[in-house]
């Protein structure tokens, strides 16, 4: 059994910290599959430390050394990549084809679109008659990362990150440690310098804090719940540190009755249940306009039920585990309090799919005949929870779907072109896609309100690390 140290300075530390080892538990299993050395204060010091020390040298380095750095990062990826795949699907359940052909693709996906955005960047250009405007890296940034899409966000932050210049330290999810310990590999593979990456395994509430807060740390990009990223911002607020926020989402799905009906709502329902339902931009609302809503509803019913729950090593498009017994939890509480509220359920419900007594499995639930005041329409449920609800009309259908605190992801399906444009204008979210379009690398990822703020991948999330400089007179005579 592996007992994973931190990252710290180009090598592997044990904690400093007594205690017990945290369990990393396989959801599929309920056996621990690691152990890991929890940091404290001290290991967050000696990481921050390491990477002030690495900063003004590396921040020197041409931006030729850095994506020579980055291109080697890619190739040892590639190499080891089926370790990466059966990481991930042993520290939080993911199918071996999610893995595979997503979950730990975003790895080299967002590292090779980052290289190109930093090739195709104007990273030094005239301003006015005098001036020339300078794009440098922030600093020393900290990397806090949750356990749904692990290699996602530890890759679509650390590439633009040592891309544009800064120093690093990664905090993951102690729930998903096995990838980032395996990328923290990759990167001492490829050779960066000693402090130039560093990595903490630690809680939020005291090695995050304690990184949210240091002084000698200059951003924190953070991916994770509203409420632990309103925590992060006021530790940061302190030191006025540059904040970087993905946070919760309940997306809302409009499905028009001119759109192709049962495309629509078959992908509508695959989508929210894709990732056992625990993915931010889900679209776990369906909003269907009231014409066609029976119809739908039996759709929904029919396209979930072929849905199949299955083991997370076998290949197959079926679904695994929620990933920690804390999750699974949570959601059969929404599940119960859906029920009490008295939607009505078409689809799954409480407990546990026949023949899955071990393992934290949930039924695909779809919940029928809700309004948008019910807890399981405003709470980020984070598990495969569709709610169903009927609308008439265009100007409902953008009103219920902006009345939330969120505002992530929207998707909109609609024949007329026209509308689904027009509609998607007039929705307060950061990404809306338009029938069943997905979101490549190159395109901004973040969202409006209380789902965060700055945007990651491509070009966009390179410009998260960097700072402006207007040299002025530097063209005067």
């Amino acid at each position: 059994m592996n007992t994973l140290q931190h990252y710290i300075h180009g090598q592997w530390v044990a904690s400093t910290v007594q205690g017990p080892r945290f369990e990393v538990v396989n959801p599929a299993t309920e056996g621990v599959v690691a152990l890991i050395d929890m940091g404290g204060e001290a290991e967050a010091n000696a990481a921050v430390a390491a990477a002030k020390a690495a900063f003004p040298a590396y921040a020197a380095t041409s931006l030729e050394e850095r994506l020579g750095h980055m291109h080697r990062l890619v190739a040892v990826f590639e190499r080891r990549y089926a370790e990466m795949v059966a990481a991930i699907t042993t520290e939080m359940g993911a199918p071996f084809d999610l893995s595979a052909d997503s979950q730990a693709e975003c790895g080299p996906g967002h590292i090779k679109t980052t290289i190109q955005a930093a090739l195709e960047l104007a990273w030094e250009e005239r301003s006015g008659s005098t001036s020339n405007v300078v794009r440098e890296p922030v600093g020393v940034c900290v990397l806090i990362t949750p356990w749904n899409w692990p290699m996602n966000q530890i890759a679509a932050k650390v590439a633009p990150a040592l891309i544009a210049g800064c120093t690093v330290v990664l905090k993951p999810s102690e729930q998903s440690p096995l990838s980032a310990a395996l990328f923290a590999e990759f990167i001492h593979e490829a050779g960066f310098p000693p402090g130039v990456f560093n990595m903490v395994f630690g809680s939020g509430p005291v090695v995050g804090n304690v990184l949210s807060a240091h002084p000698d740390v200059d951003m924190v990009s953070f991916t994770g719940s509203t409420r632990a990223g309103i925590q992060v911002a006021k530790n940061a607020a302190d030191t006025v540190k540059r904040i970087a926020q993905e946070l919760g989402g309940k997306s809302a799905n409009i499905v028009f009755a001119d759109s192709d009906l049962e495309a629509a709502i078959t992908r509508g329902v695959l989508h929210c249940f894709n990732n056992t339902g625990q993915s931010c931009n889900s679209p776990t609302r369906m909003l269907v306009e009231d014409s066609v809503y029976a119809r739908a509803v039996e759709l929904a019913a029919k396209a979930g039920a072929e849905v199949q729950v299955g083991d997370p090593t076998q290949r197959g498009g079926h679904i695994g585990p929620l990933a920690s017994r804390m999750q699974f939890d949570k959601v059969q509480g929404c599940i119960e309090r859906g029920i009490a509220e008295g939607a009505r359920v078409v689809l799954g419900g409480l407990g546990k799919p026949a023949g899955f007594e071990q393992g934290f499995f949930v039924k695909p639930t779809i919940f029928a005949d809700v309004n948008n005041q019910m807890f399981i329409a405003r709470e980020e449920v984070f598990g495969p929870v569709l709610v169903m609800i009927p609308f008439h009309g265009v100007e409902e259908a953008v009103a219920i779907a902006n009345d939330s605190p969120y505002g992530l992801a929207a998707y909109v399906q609609t024949q007329d072109k026209t509308k689904a444009r027009a509609v998607a204008r007039r929705l307060r979210a950061g990404s809306v896609h338009l029938n069943g379009s997905g979101q490549d690398y190159e395109s901004p990822f973040g969202g409006y309100k209380q789902s965060g703020n700055g945007r990651e991948w491509g070009k966009h999330g390179l410009l998260d690390f960097l700072e402006l400089k207007a040299i002025n007179g530097y063209h005067a005579d």
